[in-house]
Formats: C-alpha cells, structure tokens, sequence
C-alpha cells in the first residue's frame, strides 16, 4: 500500500470526487429523478439508487456509523502513535546531547510510553470523531432506509454534482407545483 493510498484511504487527504445523496419517499419518485439526471447527461456510473430492490448501503459505501468510527480510531491513532513516538525521540536526543555516556537507557523507555500514550489518545478522538461527524450522517441515511426510504446518490466532479443538484432542485419545484 502506498503512502498516497493510505492517506486517501484513512481521509487525510482531499477526495478527488464529490458526493450528493437525495432521499426520495419512495421508489417511483427516485427512479424518476434518476432518469431527469439521465436525460440531462448525467451517466448512469455516477449515479446509484440505493434502497430495496436497488443498491445495498454496503455495496456503494454506505458504511454503518460503528465502522466509520473504528476506521477513524485506527488511522487516528497510528498518525498520534507515530507522531508521539517521533517527538519523544526528539526529546530524548535533546536530553542525552548534554551527557557523554549513554550508561542510563531509562530515557529511551520514554518513547514507546509516549507513543503508546498518545497512541490510544489518537483512537479516543478518532472514534469520537467519526462517531459525531460521518458516523452522524450515514445514521440518519441508514434510518431513511430501514423506513422504506430511497437514496439517489450523485458521486462525480465537484461541477457534475453541483449539475446533478440544481437539476434535481429544479425537478423537486416543479413536481410540486404540479
């Protein structure tokens, strides 16, 4: 695994593609909007309905909040490990420079206490974190599909899914006004 690949994967890096999720009551009205997004040029490979009968939340990503949190605690917490871990290493060669013999190595158990320390600090706030942020929004997308809700997710460019948005807006001012 590549560094870039990790970073992507963990979210410390910015996601080249856009994601916007529609809820719809029901099947007709999403199957509707997907094929306005159709007609308007949207492909079909940026678009997913997701609900009974369509996409399962887990085939597209649609992660449940426990793993999103334990996600968070895992990446968090190698980032503060290693950072701890670097900076109690820092310190203990700060230290030593002004000693010439190196006959005490208590100093050098510093590091993996510290980065242990900050290591489970890092997980503490990567599950919190991924519990009150991410974790928050898929479980409320979670609970519109256990009520029998549909999802219409429009996952692209930035200016594809901000096509995809106004269409849609368009589309839900007019069916009312019908």
């Amino acid at each position: 695994m590549t560094v870039t690949r990790f970073l992507r994967k963990t979210g410390l890096v910015r996601r080249q593609t856009h994601l916007a999720v529609t809820m719809f009551p029901d099947e007709a009205s999403a199957f509707r909007a997907y094929r306005l997004l159709h007609h308007y040029g949207i492909s079909p490979e940026h678009l997913a309905i997701v609900g009974k009968g369509y996409s399962n939340p887990d085939h597209v990503g649609l992660l449940k909040p426990m793993q999103i949190a334990v996600r968070r605690a895992r990446s968090l917490s190698i980032v503060a490990g290693t950072i701890g871990s670097l900076v109690a290493f820092v310190l203990v060669l700060i230290q030593s420079r002004g000693y010439s013999d190196l006959r005490s190595l208590q100093p050098l158990l510093l590091i993996p206490v510290v980065g242990t320390m900050s290591g489970f600090c890092g997980a503490f706030l990567g599950g919190l974190l991924g519990l009150l942020g991410e974790g928050n929004t898929v479980s409320v997308y979670r609970h519109h599909l256990n009520r029998g809700h549909y999802l219409l997710m429009i996952e692209g460019s930035e200016k594809l899914v901000r096509w995809g948005q106004e269409v849609l807006s368009q589309y839900s001012t007019t069916s009312r006004s019908s």
